[in-house]
């Protein structure tokens, strides 16, 4: 007798993403879908250490993303920086905590685009602008 059987792959056009633009108090977080290349802020997650973990884990089992996406931020001639690390940190522990696939974005200027579009919310239009970036990179 056979386990159960797992349940057919999501087909990539399916497929959904969280992205989170990772501050030191506050993190931005976007969900979109590779089919339809947009995002959607979500509420911004003002939390650090385990608590940002536990409100990152709740996102997770709402969405039910097929991967994450974060941001890496770059000094403008890309050379790394101390924030570099910390998200590249950040990016290593999501996937170590979910088993999601995580990939990185160079999210230099997504903070200064957001708020020049006039963001209410910079951190959350930052994690859109993020996601859209890297759904836009996807053939």
């Amino acid at each position: 007798m056979s386990g159960p059987v797992p349940p057919p792959p999501v087909p990539a056009h399916f497929q959904t993403f969280l992205a989170f633009d990772l501050g030191l108090k506050r993190t931005g977080v976007a969900v979109g879908t590779r089919l339809l290349r947009t995002a959607t802020a979500q509420p911004t997650i003002r939390a650090e250490g385990d608590a940002r973990f536990a409100q990152v884990a709740e996102r997770i089992r709402t969405w039910q993303p097929d991967a994450l996406v974060i941001g890496v931020p770059y000094h403008p001639d890309g050379a790394p920086h101390e924030n570099t690390a910390r998200a590249q940190k950040f990016g290593r522990q999501l996937h170590g905590r979910f088993k999601l696939p995580v990939y990185e974005v160079d999210e230099r200027y997504s903070t200064t685009e957001a708020h020049a579009a006039g963001a209410a919310d910079a951190d959350a239009a930052s994690a859109c602008i993020i996601l859209e970036q890297f759904l836009r990179s996807l053939s």
